[in-house]
């Protein structure tokens, strides 16, 4: 689940984590009493306006704005609220802004004074283990600094059974080029952002820019953070976060029959039960000449009612052009999967792209035999290959 940047603030700042004060705004109005609050609470008349959306590289897109006067902040807000701001990590449409963030200046006498470096969390695949990477040069062109100069991009990894070691806070600091005081708050302030990463059962922290103040002072001058799903039990609050409006609608909706739904943009809905067997289907399918329209897990219990909805949820998506089912009867047995799909089928109606479905496992050929006297547009197919095939013929 990814976090808004106020919300990730708000877990980094429960963690000891120094970030910006800041205000959530909905209206120009609310801008600018936020930013009169923030003068009052700083001392300082230069405030950061920024849109909430789930994406990354909102200054490129024109989301992130510094007003040096109220005016300059009600102008912004007003521009960048309702906005459909288009950055790299969005589609083409680009993502509308219904919120912002208005944040204390922490330039004090102007960007000169700052430095601004590159910090994320998240796990080490190689390995196993979590890993800090980090870099001197932050800004928003840290893939080109990956790309062009990868001796810049640093790693620690972490044992999770001993934790974040006091040695490896500073050895952080010290490849950051730090001494003094700067030295010593990037060492608490990357044992902080390490404990908030753990503690948040998060899956990705990323604070790009860390900023270093001219009084050596250290704040995650952004953030972002997406939670594991499977550990929202243990965060109820952090649960309570989620913003629907930032989501898939045709997601959110899977998700509450417990379907594992991912939309792509082929041509060729995918109705499948297990998470291995969807990436193979969608692999084979793309291998054939078609390409994938969802990912989509029906799961172990493939009964009537998830089929169905399965079916409703695919149809959603008028690019789908034919459908491929592919189950595997072991826990579910496939002449209850091919009833239900039959039922779905008759329920739904006036389907207007055929259906090929491949069964195979526990009653695998009672299945193909209710699929093949239905009488419906539904065909049915032996290997995976062949269902393939016969997906992108009809395509």
């Amino acid at each position: 689940m990814n976090l808004h940047e106020y919300q990730s603030k708000k877990i980094l700042k429960s963690y000891g984590v120094s970030v910006p004060k800041g205000y959530l705004a909905y209206t120009p109005e609310e801008a600018v009493e936020a930013a009169k609050k923030l003068t009052e609470e700083t001392g300082y008349e230069i405030w950061a306006v920024k849109a909430q959306v789930h994406a990354g590289g909102r200054g490129k897109g024109g989301g992130v704005k510094i007003a040096k006067t109220l005016d300059e902040v009600r102008t912004y807000a007003d521009n960048i609220l309702g906005m459909h701001l288009v950055t790299p990590q969005t589609k083409a449409e680009g993502k509308l802004v219904r919120k912002i963030y208005i944040e204390q200046n922490i330039f004090y006498d102007g960007p000169s004074e700052m430095a601004e470096y590159y910090m994320s969390v998240m796990l080490h695949r190689d390995s196993g283990k979590n890993m800090i990477m980090y870099s001197p040069r932050g800004g928003m062109n840290i893939e080109q600094v990956a790309e062009e100069t990868p001796e810049y991009i640093f790693t620690e990894i972490i044992d999770p059974k001993v934790g974040l070691m006091p040695f490896q806070a500073r050895r952080v600091a010290f490849n950051l080029g730090l001494s003094g005081k700067a030295f010593k708050e990037m060492t608490k302030f990357v044992s902080s952002l390490y404990a908030a990463y753990v503690g948040s059962d998060s899956s990705l922290f990323e604070i790009n820019p860390v900023a270093k103040t001219k009084d050596d002072l250290i704040y995650a001058a952004d953030a972002k953070v997406a939670i594991d799903n499977n550990a929202l039990y243990r965060h109820k609050d952090i649960a309570e976060m989620r913003d629907f409006d930032e989501e898939d609608p045709t997601e959110v909706e899977a998700g509450k029959f417990d379907l594992n739904y991912v939309k792509l943009d082929g041509n060729v809905g995918c109705m499948v039960n297990g998470a291995g067997l969807a990436m193979a289907t969608m692999d084979i399918i793309k291998m054939s000449g078609g390409d994938p329209a969802n990912f989509l897990d029906v799961g172990g219990t493939a009964n009537a009612e998830r089929v169905e909805q399965a079916f409703r949820i695919i149809l959603q998506d008028h690019n789908v052009k034919a459908i491929l089912v592919n189950i595997f009867g072991g826990i579910v047995r496939c002449d209850r999967v091919a009833n239900g799909i039959v039922q779905a089928y008759k329920n739904i109606g006036d389907i207007q792209i055929p259906i090929i479905v491949r069964l195979q496992g526990t009653n695998a050929e009672e299945g193909k035999d209710i699929i093949d006297a239905s009488g419906l547009k539904v065909f049915s197919a032996i290997t995976l290959n062949d269902a393939a095939k016969r997906v992108t013929e009809v395509i």
